[in-house]
């Protein structure tokens, strides 16, 4: 949820500047504003007001003056009372969600409070929103009392994932008579993020190293003499019975034994950008399904426990400020990934050597969503596998004759890789589920996925 708020940024106090001296570069400047705000009415009153007095000068008619200096005088009175005008407005917008799944909506509601003693005039509002998101809203607001407040909302969505901003928020003030409009903006701006959609994948089982698959909250116990023990401070809560009298006294503090260590799981989602990789363009194109792929898995592993990171063939890695540590909450790994799927696009790099080097090995359980592969890439593709325990490749079909794709695949498979073939309208999960237990590797047990 994001809550954007504040005051126009252009005019102080949320309002048209007040009267003051004559003098005063700042009130002239306001007041050549507001005089650049006058609607097409007013212009069209002022430029009538002015050929009437023209004529009149010509004609010599006293009467058709004073209809001149009438007409005339509307709207310079209207752009004065404006200028004026003293009351202060605050905006403010409530995002929520502030992060959604491409095709979902996400509500935006605006608030606009008078803060000032006096009522204000007509009020129209108006946000800005980029165009992929719909159309501009807008909302005429009727008078609004000394303390009072009106709330508005309007709804938007994206078949495009991204990072979009909403803002700033623009009040229109007017006079009763459309002769002037003045626009204030507000400072305060908001991101709505759109993801990628994700698909529900099956629990599986996938062979894994004992060093990291299956249950990832599989513990090994601490060497049981003393002088292995690997102690820590005492925490509120932590058994009594755990104090390590010796460490306690050393330290000069209550010490308790750290009897058992969590060994996590560890996954990483390997995600081919190369644009030579893939055909088409679109919400519905192979490279948007590898994306959604890629966070379907990510978030299914997450939730199994598995410490989950991001790779692209560039060598880029998400999350952790340091090229992809795994640590942190689950959810706030979640939240990381899915930011970076939703701004990721395709890379010019022709190939994979840049992933290869970002793979340190012993990666645990590697899932990757490539693209089509010459035979330079199956290759390195390959040598990839090697850097991790187990491996299963996703790989986009029908970009090449069928003896030169199969020859591909056959050469992923003999490295060592678990292949499945993606074709246009092949559902993830029923890929997934062919991948139970089938990924290569050795000394391996199995885990459930």
């Amino acid at each position: 949820m994001a809550d954007g708020s504040g005051t126009p940024d252009r005019a102080p106090r949320g309002g048209a500047r007040g009267g003051g001296s004559g003098g005063d570069p700042g009130v002239r400047a306001g007041l050549r504003t507001s005089l650049a705000g006058l609607t097409t009415r007013g212009r069209s009153f002022l430029a009538a007001g002015a050929a009437a007095a023209a004529c009149a000068y010509v004609l010599g008619q006293p009467d058709l003056l004073r209809v001149g200096m009438l007409l005339a005088a509307l709207p310079l009175v209207c752009v004065l009372v404006l200028h004026r005008t003293r009351y202060r407005v605050a905006g403010s917008r409530l995002l929520s969600p502030s992060r959604v799944p491409t095709r979902t909506e996400a509500r935006v509601r605006l608030r606009v409070d008078n803060v000032s003693r006096m009522p204000t005039g007509l009020l129209m509002l108006q946000d800005r929103v980029p165009y992929v998101l719909g159309p501009r809203p807008r909302f005429v607001l009727d008078r609004v009392e000394a303390g009072g407040r009106r709330e508005v909302s309007y709804r938007v969505r994206s078949d495009l994932r991204g990072r979009y901003p909403l803002g700033p928020l623009e009040l229109r003030l007017s006079d009763p008579f459309g002769m002037v409009e003045l626009t204030r903006s507000f400072s305060a701006r908001d991101t709505l993020t759109v993801i990628p959609p994700t698909e529900p994948l099956p629990a599986i089982r996938l062979p894994g190293e004992a060093g990291g698959y299956g249950d990832s909250h599989r513990r090994s116990l601490a060497l049981a003499g003393d002088d292995d023990v690997i102690p820590r401070e005492y925490r509120h809560g932590d058994d009594l019975r755990r104090v390590h009298w010796r460490s306690t006294a050393r330290y000069g503090e209550l010490m308790v034994r750290r009897e058992e260590q969590p060994r996590q799981a560890r996954c990483t989602v390997l995600l081919d950008t190369r644009r030579v990789g893939w055909r088409g363009a679109g919400p519905d194109s192979p490279f948007e399904w590898a994306v959604t792929g890629a966070a379907s898995v990510a978030l299914h592993l997450l939730e199994r426990g598995y410490a989950v990171r991001l790779l692209t063939d560039t060598g880029a890695m998400a999350p952790g400020p340091d090229g992809g540590d795994l640590t942190g909450d689950s959810s706030d790994t979640a939240g990381l990934l899915m930011d970076v799927l939703a701004v990721v696009e395709h890379s010019e790099d022709p190939g994979l050597s840049r992933a290869l080097d970002a793979l340190r090995g012993g990666e645990g359980l590697l899932v990757a969503f490539l693209g089509a592969l010459d035979e330079q890439q199956t290759a390195l593709a390959a040598r990839i596998r090697q850097r991790a325990g187990a491996a299963v490749a996703f790989v986009a079909g029908g970009h090449q004759p069928p003896d030169i794709e199969e020859a591909r695949l056959r050469e992923l498979r003999e490295s060592g890789w678990t292949v499945l073939p993606c074709r246009p309208g092949a559902r993830l999960a029923d890929l997934w589920r062919q991948a139970d237990g089938r990924v290569g590797g050795n000394r391996t047990t199995g885990g459930v996925l």
